[in-house]
């Protein structure tokens, strides 16, 4: 049986998630989170994504992206290529980094783009270690996130040219 086809159309909203296979670490240090952005950034230049918001886990991530040119799929192929070859030569390693190919979910932005955005966000809180965590403390840890967009929205941290934040503060 053969996979169910991507939608696909300009100016499309989506939810992208890619985790590692069998669950396990596609960051071994955060070096290799901050090559995870720039490859991010070089190709989002390339396919002309524009990002909205992500965050980096240790054995998966969450991208929001619009695609202006109906392009995720070729934009996808090209980044996770990028980044698996980099992650094999680094651990010399070999075969697939993540489970499956990636998953994106169709935002419709009139109404789940804001609930899509604060879902992303609030993963680093969500993980078991963090389930007990209070109110302030989780905004603290969510604020001090390095590998996150929240840190961005909230004004703690300037200047990163990955992301396209008017859109979502707009809302």
């Amino acid at each position: 049986m053969s996979r169910p086809l991507r939608i696909q159309y300009e100016n499309a909203y989506y939810h992208v998630t890619c985790r590692g296979n069998a669950r396990q670490k596609i960051f071994g240090r955060d070096d290799d989170r901050s090559v995870f952005l720039d490859l991010l950034n070089r190709s989002r230049q390339i396919y002309q994504i524009e990002v909205l918001a992500y965050v980096l886990m240790r054995n998966h991530v969450h991208l929001v992206v619009k695609t202006p040119l109906g392009n995720l799929k070729e934009f996808m192929r090209h980044f996770n290529i990028s980044y698996t070859s980099y992650f094999n030569r680094r651990y010399k390693r070999v075969g697939h980094l993540y489970q499956g190919r990636y998953k994106a979910f169709l935002i419709d932005a009139d109404f789940y783009l804001q609930e899509v955005t604060r879902y992303v966000h609030l993963n680093p809180v969500r993980v078991q270690t963090k389930g007990d965590l209070g109110i302030k403390e989780k905004k603290r840890y969510l604020g001090r996130y390095p590998w996150s967009s929240y840190p961005y929205y909230v004004g703690r941290l300037k200047g990163n040219l990955l992301l396209k934040m008017k859109e979502i503060l707009d809302h």
